[in-house]
């Protein structure tokens, strides 16, 4: 009884023993744990010490994460094993044979596989390359390459020509992108195009009507509303104008030289032509033809040809006939600055004493600019040349005193030199 007794104490110390040491290494192996866990919280990414990024890391920090917390727990479990089987080894010798080692019941070994001291360096080293954690000098921070974004906003165009295809294009065709960016919501529009559904067929379009390739940046800079308009729309109106004859030719140069033609209804371009047709009183053939040199005529506002109408009939008084004259020849008359038309027609009519009948057989000179007219008739008045009634000798026509370059004008109009002409113009 006395060395039963005796057995069971030292089995219930032994016990006691390997309870209070299992407790230890538990403990100490859940403080490892927990600082593993502290570890892989720190901020992702270091710059000279500083932290670059913080808060919620990526999915690729999360996987680096999870990576860096398994090679943790599996170096950690091996050390603990390890340490427990020895541990285990040790007091079976002490306390014989008839003692059972003792396992911790608080980890879950029973799938754990300890790995190699080759597997942990190989991953390990895997983990570096993709660690956040490192820290990078300045020579590494300014080689790192950051892939051009498109600007979330900006005054100029010019900040999305590298990643706009469209805006790169135009570019090459010639289009002026600083006259496009300051007006409103232009920008804007040409940023959503795609040159390849959007801007292409229309090119391919005015290439089919005969518009000349280096015309191209002239009409999208003036119109890029073109890229707005529908295909088939824009053929009606092509044929449309072919149906009242002009020749394809003259529609490639309209379209050359009023952007704005094609963007206006099949119904619009009508009544312009009929307007023009019934206000002047004019054929068929007279108006396609002051509308073919002037293709801004079917583009813009009605009301100062209204108005330089009225001009002409009442302030300046010429007759129905006249003016039909004059308009036919100078098609620019309609639209030009009511204030010029009068300041030229007082001084050709009152000071140079012209009639109406010679302006009208010479209507150019309307069209002229005011001081070429007043300097060249005051010098030619000084020398005592400044007729202009063709039924009297030295006759002077309107036409040469306008429209021939200076030199011409001084040696074969005025018989002088240019530079006679010159300093007289020093004196007025």
């Amino acid at each position: 009884m006395t060395m039963a007794s005796s057995c069971t104490k030292l089995c219930l110390q032994c016990k006691g023993l390997l309870r209070s040491k299992t407790v230890a290494s538990t403990w100490q192996y859940s403080t490892q744990v927990r600082h593993c866990n502290t570890v892989t919280r720190l901020p992702t990414k270091f710059l000279n010490g500083s932290s670059v990024i913080g808060g919620n890391l990526t999915a690729a920090h999360a996987r680096q994460r999870w990576k860096q917390q398994v090679f943790c727990y599996s170096g950690l479990t091996t050390r603990h094993l390890g340490n427990e089987a020895k541990e285990d080894n040790d007091l079976e010798q002490s306390s014989g044979a008839h003692v059972v080692a003792y396992k911790s019941p608080l980890l879950p070994i029973r799938d754990a596989v300890p790995a190699t001291e080759s597997q942990i360096s190989l991953d390990l080293d895997a983990a570096a390359e993709l660690s956040a954690l490192e820290e990078i000098n300045d020579e590494e921070a300014v080689s790192i390459s950051v892939p051009a974004a498109i600007p979330p906003a900006s005054t100029s165009l010019r900040d999305y020509v590298d990643q706009s295809e469209t805006l790169s294009k135009l570019v090459q065709l010639g289009v002026n992108l600083w006259k496009l960016e300051q007006r409103p919501n232009v920008g804007s529009m040409l940023l959503k195009l795609n040159f390849n559904t959007d801007v292409a067929p229309r090119l391919l379009f005015l290439k089919e009507i005969g518009v000349e390739d280096s015309r191209f940046g002239y009409i999208i800079t003036h119109n890029p509303f073109i890229f707005s308009e529908n295909l088939e729309n824009l053929r009606a109106r092509v044929n449309y104008l072919k149906s009242k004859k002009f020749s394809s030719e003259t529609v490639a140069s309209m379209v050359s030289r009023a952007p704005y033609l094609l963007n206006f209804s099949v119904k619009r371009l009508d009544n312009r032509l009929g307007f023009y047709q019934q206000q002047l009183n004019l054929s068929a053939s007279n108006t396609r033809s002051i509308v073919a040199r002037l293709p801004r005529l079917l583009c813009g506002s009605l009301e100062p040809v209204k108005e330089n109408l009225k001009v002409c009939e009442i302030e300046l008084g010429f007759k129905a006939n006249e003016i039909q004259q004059i308009v036919t020849a100078v098609p620019k008359v309609l639209t030009v600055n009511k204030r010029k038309l009068t300041q030229v027609f007082d001084f050709l009519h009152n000071t140079m004493k012209v009639p109406h009948h010679l302006i009208t057989k010479f209507p150019q000179v309307l069209n002229t600019k005011y001081l070429r007219v007043k300097e060249r008739h005051l010098f030619l008045e000084y020398l005592g040349k400044a007729q202009y009634d063709p039924t009297l000798p030295n006759y002077i026509s309107l036409n040469r005193l306008v429209s021939l370059p200076d030199e011409t004008f001084c040696t074969e109009v005025a018989s002088a030199t240019l530079d006679d002409f010159n300093l007289f113009q020093k004196t007025l």
